[in-house]
């Protein structure tokens, strides 16, 4: 599905995907809808979020399991071009 080029990581591996934003109820939809763009059968049981110390922030990880080095570059791409993403690790 992407190609392939050289990268630190060996293919396919899980790999964590943490996208930061203002906090708001839709923010995880937000996130794992824009992932699941690129991800095949992503489960519930992949995405875990978290709230910033004073409730402003919510940060959401979704762990997936990576084909290439090219399938993180579009997800990071995707994710730090919306204008909701403050953050992306």
């Amino acid at each position: 599905m992407y190609p392939q080029r050289e990268s630190p990581f060996v293919f396919p591996c899980s790999f964590p995907i943490k996208a930061m934003g203002h906090a708001a109820e839709d923010f995880d939809v937000l996130v794992v809808g824009i992932v699941r763009k690129h991800v095949r059968d992503l489960s519930e049981t992949a995405v875990t979020t978290r709230r910033s110390r004073g409730g402003r922030y919510l940060a959401v990880t979704v762990t997936v399991e990576a084909e290439s080095q090219a399938q993180l570059d579009a997800i990071y791409h995707e994710l730090s071009r919306h204008r909701r993403v403050v953050l992306v690790l």
